[in-house]
């Protein structure tokens, strides 16, 4: 069943587009996460469901029923729309304690007080905060206040919740235990959940599908390990993961594979999106992780020098030179000073068409 569409939706500020005819759908229980860099339009998508944003055009249409329709001049005020709202600040009341902040939406919809303390109770028991129910916010810890702000979203049952950089404010460590959380809170309670953030690992850990903006149009969708492992353009192959990416030129073709050389290299891989000519400019792009250091010489291999490594904790990152380019690779140890063999295998090597 789907809980959200938005069709064709444009808007612009002034003369200056920001989204420009982006349609996606939300299903029951689905999470989705807009990802994209700074002003590719996904906030602005955001706040254009919640109804704080005005577009221009298109249509967004919650359980069904129109909220906004440029055709028909309708658009439905943000507190009609009975949407739960989470926001990078929480934005706690620091004055009413955790029940009253909770409580707050359904007092404005003049729910029956017996029937309002029960519901928050719940959604306060639902989230381990039923014993901090009379504390103040800076009482409670950033977790403690972020459950606070998703209780609070949620105790009208509202259809969907939108939430903008929910994540933000936790320190590292509490964020990947918040993300591990709040996907098994949304498969719990079966949330239709619109999601936008700049972390691509919060994306993947929790969503069901991602959407990628770029320039205010929708450049791939879909579940998580296919646009990381399949993406059709070099901006969605650039944008996602930790990439390497070589400039050169096309050589020569052999069946599915392609020939990339630039000055004193030639590699093989594998071309994606448009297709190019030979001779014609073309990028190679590669996960740090698919390039493996390699004992000696072989297919599709480079020798080339260490400039550095540096200790990630968990693995080590090391940088080499490629011509007036590094080329990283990450691996289990040190390695010593000097030139070094490197693998990347043409199924691993995407090839895409300019540069």
């Amino acid at each position: 069943m789907t809980k959200l569409a938005v069709d064709e939706l444009h808007l612009a500020y002034g003369s200056v587009p920001i989204l420009t005819g982006v349609s996606m759908q939300l299903a029951q229980g689905e999470v989705v996460s807009l990802l994209g860099p700074s002003g590719s339009g996904k906030t602005t998508l955001l706040r254009a469901v919640a109804g704080l944003e005005a577009p221009q055009r298109g249509r967004i249409a919650i359980d069904g029923q129109p909220v906004y329709d440029g055709a028909r001049a309708l658009e439905v005020p943000a507190e009609r729309r009975s949407l739960g709202l989470v926001f990078q600040s929480y934005a706690l009341w620091p004055h009413r304690t955790v029940f009253d902040n909770v409580a707050y939406g359904l007092r404005l919809r003049k729910v029956a007080a017996a029937e309002a303390a029960a519901r928050v109770q719940a959604a306060l028991d639902n989230l381990g905060l039923g014993a901090l129910a009379q504390r103040l916010p800076h009482q409670l810890s950033g977790g403690q206040q972020q459950r606070v702000a998703i209780a609070r979203a949620l105790v009208y049952n509202p259809p969907v919740i939108l939430m903008d950089e929910p994540l933000s404010n936790l320190d590292a460590k509490l964020r990947e235990e918040a993300r591990a959380w709040l996907r098994e809170l949304i498969l719990e309670l079966q949330l239709s959940a619109l999601v936008v953030t700049h972390d691509q690992s919060e994306a993947m850990a929790m969503s069901d599908r991602i959407l990628l903006l770029n320039n205010g149009v929708i450049e791939q969708q879909g579940p998580p390990h296919e646009m990381y492992g399949e993406p059709r353009t070099l901006f969605a192959a650039d944008f996602m993961g930790s990439n390497n990416r070589i400039e050169g030129r096309l050589a020569e073709r052999r069946g599915s594979t392609a020939l990339l050389v630039g000055e004193g290299w030639q590699l093989w891989g594998t071309p994606r999106g448009a297709a190019a000519a030979d001779g014609a400019a073309a990028t190679g792009m590669v996960r740090l992780e698919r390039v493996r250091v390699v004992d000696g010489p072989g297919d599709n291999r480079l020798h080339l020098p260490l400039v550095t490594s540096m200790f990630l904790g968990d693995r080590w990152e090391h940088l080499f030179q490629l011509g007036r380019a590094r080329l990283r690779a990450h691996g289990a140890a040190r390695l010593d000073a000097g030139a070094h063999w490197l693998e990347l295998r043409p199924d691993d090597l995407w090839l895409f068409a300019g540069g």
